[in-house]
């Protein structure tokens, strides 16, 4: 896995096959109280040694249930790591891989980690805000993603378009300095650097386009 800030490291990319101009990665998180994994893509059965190296995973967190169809089961036997996501996800999810656990509400993993469900993209699409001392960081796997570092929606046509207007809102208000979508254009950096006055303007961007009709 590649380091991309003191105990933060990012799988290899994988292009989305219905979008190869785009990649997706997984995220490892180093903390003294058991790693944890975000998103989840096929190419990390690569990273397999160094993820060991680097102390294992003690729990795994979807962002959405698109996530479960990139080779889900054989990250889970690979690394035997227990799988979690939000409630509503549970059934698609169950689909491609066995759920370990799952979690309906907002609320904080031991001092470091906290869940946010951020439901619009899918019905139980959740963000993860960790606080490693030195950054905070803000996981929002497709519902806010880096389209050539600009930060864009994923809005589709099945998706609930208020609700993810109320989701975008409340990430305006959110305290981090660091953006680590799922999603981020080939070649292109995969995270971004923010503070509260560029994170305000670049949402107030987004909900300017989803009001008026835009997917993203």
């Amino acid at each position: 896995m590649d380091l991309v800030v003191p105990g933060l490291y990012a799988s290899s990319p994988e292009p989305l096959s219905f979008a190869p101009e785009t990649t997706i990665r997984a995220f490892l998180l180093q903390r003294a109280t058991g790693n944890l994994l975000i998103y989840n893509v096929g190419t990390l059965a690569a990273d397999q040694e160094s993820v060991r190296r680097l102390g294992g995973i003690s729990r795994r967190y979807l962002n959405h249930w698109h996530e479960a169809g990139m080779g889900c089961s054989a990250i889970a036997e690979t690394f035997g790591a227990p799988l979690v996501s939000h409630e509503l996800e549970r059934h698609h999810v169950s689909e491609k891989c066995r759920v370990d656990d799952t979690f309906s509400d907002r609320h904080m993993v031991d001092r470091d980690f906290e869940v946010i469900p951020t439901p619009g993209h899918t019905e139980g699409a959740t963000a993860y805000l960790w606080d490693n001392g030195k950054h905070r960081f803000l996981f929002t796997g497709d519902t806010v993603y880096l389209d050539d570092g600009n930060w864009r929606a994923a809005v589709l046509e099945s998706n609930d378009r208020d609700a993810y207007i109320a989701t975008l809102e409340s990430i305006k208000q959110l305290e981090f300095d660091v953006l680590v979508p799922w999603a981020a254009s080939i070649d292109q950096p995969y995270i971004t650097h923010t503070n509260s006055q560029d994170t305000r303007a670049r949402i107030d961007a987004i909900l300017e386009r989803v009001r008026s009709g835009s997917d993203h």
